[in-house]
């Protein structure tokens, strides 16, 4: 039984337990294991047969007694009693985007709906729109979400990077560690650091590469695998993502991975330019129309060189300009890691964090910061007196207190204040006017028009108190779309104003999307490149925010928290 398998079954435990109105505790327990158990490399199966599952983090005993229970029979006990207790059809509905468990609980407490053909029934004849909170837009989403059931009945295929990257980087690192390994790297749409991603590609390089592609099949996080050949081997792993390994000659290694990084559009675009000037790109070289003569390459940069481009970073290779940019020496210079002084968007146990200011503060201090802004969900948020506005005056003064310590680091105090559907925000001005920092967020509401988001969001924008807007689209990768917004208006209305927008580095976030972060420059808005890390593990999603920006062309004087806090205030 894969990884993968095992994830699955502890995913669908969680939302059963949510459509049996559990706690959100024990909900949460499951949703964490299933992602460590589908991230983790090796056998789980094996683990639980022999004792030492319970060595991954977040799995107890309990844990490892339903693990053993799936392994040995298929299934677990406690799903099979809440699937006899719930109809079978509530999990599919669940499946919905935007439409989750205490939603579809509701529809079938007031509705009695069962299944697909059920919500449909009920949506079709208006039923829908009469639940409070719910309404036409909603009604509409939910016939929409169940034609995308009936057409992709298996759900998406593409994973987010964070499934595949680190897997990537083990696989690739295993190849390198191999005598019989010249060079490998990891190419293909993983190597671009896009948003999903749906298998992955490495290059290898090896003066016996069968030998090479019958060592990797080996790999302690390979389920399954194709027939070993001197051209490469197809991989299944333990989390049910495709690897395709090609092998290659080293003097043709630049080739290669040039071809399989990609993207098809950015390999089109390059192949019809150098037709026109006799040339013919492929994986195997480039060979001249006139002469014959098929030149290979070691290096990518020798590859663009001989075609006549500067060397183009794979996060550019999406045919939107870079060829053009390339040829007359006007790529950007890329914001890299290094350059990020702080981290302006975290949440601690004052709202749904996991660590306290003071763990998040020594996280943030490890990282080499110079600032960490703490910004605890606001009041509507679900959170209540926790934060409500004397409770975050108490947190302002605690913050004011460690710096005066004298420390490295220098802590914010801020919030992530909730974007009402009128535009309004949770707290009063004056207790705004007492953060450092202010993010303005939408968090709920996303089916309202266009035009309605987009007031609702200049609204936010405009406040003299609003530093930075929050996630600006509301999506969750291969889960939620993004809500309708104008955003030439709500880029004008940032411009003026001097607010900034946040690319939110949760890898199930990116957001701003690379194509806005880029359209945002453009328009003069500054970016802040965020985690909202929920834990100190969560700061380290700087790496996506990363990605994201360099994949919108964004360079470290494009991006607010590369200078120093004291140097150039952040705030408005």
């Amino acid at each position: 039984m894969t990884n993968a398998r095992i994830a699955d079954a502890l995913e669908e435990l969680s939302v059963l337990y949510q459509l049996d109105g559990a706690d959100r505790y024990r909900v949460l327990a499951y949703t964490n294991s299933a992602r460590t158990i589908r991230n983790h490399g090796s056998s789980v199966e094996e683990m639980a047969r022999a004792g030492t599952v319970t060595e991954l983090p977040g799995i107890g005993e309990t844990l490892e007694e339903k693990i053993l229970a799936l392994v040995e029979t298929g299934e677990i006990p406690a799903a099979a009693e809440l699937k006899e207790k719930l109809p079978s059809g509530l999990i599919e509905i669940n499946r919905i985007p935007g439409v989750g468990p205490k939603t579809v609980r509701r529809l079938h407490d007031e509705l009695d709906v069962t299944g697909p053909e059920d919500l449909r029934a009920a949506a079709e004849a208006g039923q829908v729109r009469s639940l409070k909170g719910l309404g036409p837009k909603i009604e509409e989403n939910i016939l929409e979400g169940l034609d995308r059931l009936e057409a992709e009945p298996e759900g998406p295929e593409r994973k987010t990077l964070d499934r595949m990257l680190p897997l990537a980087e083990e696989l690739v690192g295993a190849l390198r560690g191999h005598p019989d390994c010249d060079r490998a790297e990891i190419a293909g749409s993983v190597r671009r650091m896009a948003d999903t991603c749906e298998d992955i590609d490495l290059i290898a390089t090896s003066h016996s590469p069968k030998k090479l592609a019958t060592f990797i099949a080996g790999h302690e996080s390979v389920s399954s695998s194709g027939n070993a050949s001197e051209n490469g081997i197809r991989l299944e792993t333990q989390s049910d993502i495709g690897v395709d390994l090609r092998l290659a000659r080293p003097e043709a290694f630049g080739n290669l991975l040039q071809h399989f990084t990609g993207s098809a559009a950015h390999n089109t675009r390059l192949r019809e330019a150098a037709v026109a000037e006799g040339l013919h790109v492929s994986e195997h070289g480039i060979k001249d129309g006139k002469t014959g003569e098929n030149d290979r390459f070691r290096t990518e940069e020798e590859v663009y060189e001989r075609l006549g481009y500067s060397y183009i970073e794979p996060t550019l290779r999406e045919d939107r300009g870079e060829l053009e940019a390339a040829r007359e020496g006007k790529l950007p210079d890329l914001v890299e890691r290094r350059q990020v002084r702080g981290d302006l968007h975290c949440h601690t146990t004052l709202s749904d964090g996991r660590n306290t200011f003071e763990e998040m503060a020594a996280a943030a201090q490890e990282l080499g910061y110079e600032y960490l802004a703490i910004t605890d969900h606001s009041a509507s948020h679900g959170f209540g007196d926790n934060v409500e506005a004397g409770r975050l005056l108490e947190q302002i003064e605690e913050i004011r207190q460690f710096n005066e310590k004298g420390g490295e680091l220098r802590l914010l105090a801020g919030s992530e204040v909730n974007i009402h559907p009128d535009g309004t925000l949770d707290y009063e001005d004056d207790v705004l006017a007492e953060l450092d920092w202010v993010i303005a967020s939408i968090h709920t509401g996303f089916s309202r028009s266009e035009a309605t988001m987009t007031a609702r969001m200049i609204a936010a924008i405009e406040h003299p108190e609003v530093d930075c807007i929050g996630h600006a689209s509301g999506r969750l990768l291969t889960r939620r779309d993004p809500y309708p917004l104008d955003y030439e208006a709500v880029f004008e209305a940032a411009a003026r104003s001097g607010t900034a927008f946040e690319i939110n580095g949760n890898p199930k976030r990116r957001d701003l999307s690379d194509v806005h972060a880029r359209m945002a420059r453009e328009y003069g808005v500054k970016i802040v490149l965020n985690t909202d890390a929920h834990s100190t593990a969560g700061l380290e999603y700087m790496a996506y925010a990363i990605a994201t920006a360099r994949r919108g062309w964004l360079g470290a004087d494009d991006i607010l928290n590369t200078a120093p806090w004291w140097k150039q205030p952040l705030s408005k």
